[in-house]
């Protein structure tokens, strides 16, 4: 491939989440070309070489656990002239999977960052959901303790626009039981397997969809889970303000606390930095 006065290019390209045929011509243009192609999973980026008839490429392992060490010897690669491509094990690299570092190091250092666009199923979520789409919310993974994850679902639920999260199969469950026990009235919308031959989409309370996936043994499989927006819901001044200490509690700065409560809540920012400014010196 073309590279800039010497250095090399970092192409992101995105892979399928599930369904061989959602990959680019483009995407496989890139990865036959470049020199060296950062991976994941070495093992599955093989097998997706070997079915789009990619031979003799040449891979380094880049992971979570690894990303740090690696993305130094990457740019290091690239500065010598050679281009590589970036990829995750499914969807787009960065996107709640391994590659912030290496990107944010390149751009860091000159090097040119193309994104080469494809699965991501977040997006594909949400085309395919019928959730209003002009304003959304992603949150990544929920997370794993069950006081963090209480407390971002109460905020995702007081949302006036779409959010949006992946969560574990392994934890699924557990999610949709607290969803139930704490929202007990609220709908969402759980997308399982998307692009694949057992794709599903379930919509409604937590407790049916929860039903439905124990009845039918469905608890696995690459899973997104969709809250709509709350329906012109008012917060009370307690609310507003247990959320501001929480956040200021976390070691955010009243600003950011502000910016955080904002978003969760619809209210303006304005109004809700004074309110941390003052409980902040409280």
């Amino acid at each position: 491939m073309c590279s800039n006065k010497g250095i090399g290019t970092l192409y992101v390209v995105a892979t399928p989440i599930g369904n061989l045929e959602d990959f680019t011509f483009r995407a496989v243009k890139v990865l036959r070309d470049v020199d060296l192609i950062a991976c994941e999973d070495t093992r599955r980026t093989k097998k997706l070489l070997s079915h789009f008839g990619i031979e003799g490429k040449r891979l380094i392992s880049y992971h979570e656990h690894n990303e740090r060490e690696q993305a130094q010897k990457i740019v290091s690669q690239l500065k010598r002239g050679l281009d590589v491509a970036l990829v995750s094990d499914a969807g787009t690299p960065a996107i709640s999977d391994p590659g912030y570092r290496l990107v944010s190091l390149a751009r860091k250092e000159g090097i040119p960052v193309v994104p080469v666009p494809g699965p991501s199923a977040v997006i594909a979520a949400l085309s395919a959901s019928g959730f209003p789409t002009d304003r959304f919310f992603f949150g990544g993974f929920l997370p794993r303790k069950e006081k963090a994850l209480i407390e971002e679902l109460r905020s995702a639920f007081s949302r006036p626009f779409t959010s949006v999260y992946y969560e574990s199969p392994h934890r699924l469950e557990r999610t949709l039981r607290l969803i139930s026990e704490n929202f007990p009235d609220r709908e969402i919308g759980l997308y399982r397997e998307i692009t694949k031959l057992n794709e599903e989409f379930l919509e409604g309370k937590a407790e049916d969809v929860l039903e439905e996936l124990l009845s039918q043994n469905k608890l696995k499989g690459e899973i997104v889970i969709l809250i709509p927006p709350g329906k012109n819901e008012k917060f009370n001044v307690e609310d507003v303000d247990a959320l501001l200490k929480e956040l200021l509690k976390r070691g955010l700065s009243v600003k950011d606390a502000a910016k955080e409560a904002a978003r969760a809540t619809g209210l303006p920012k304005r109004e809700l930095y004074r309110r941390a400014l003052k409980l902040s010196v409280n």
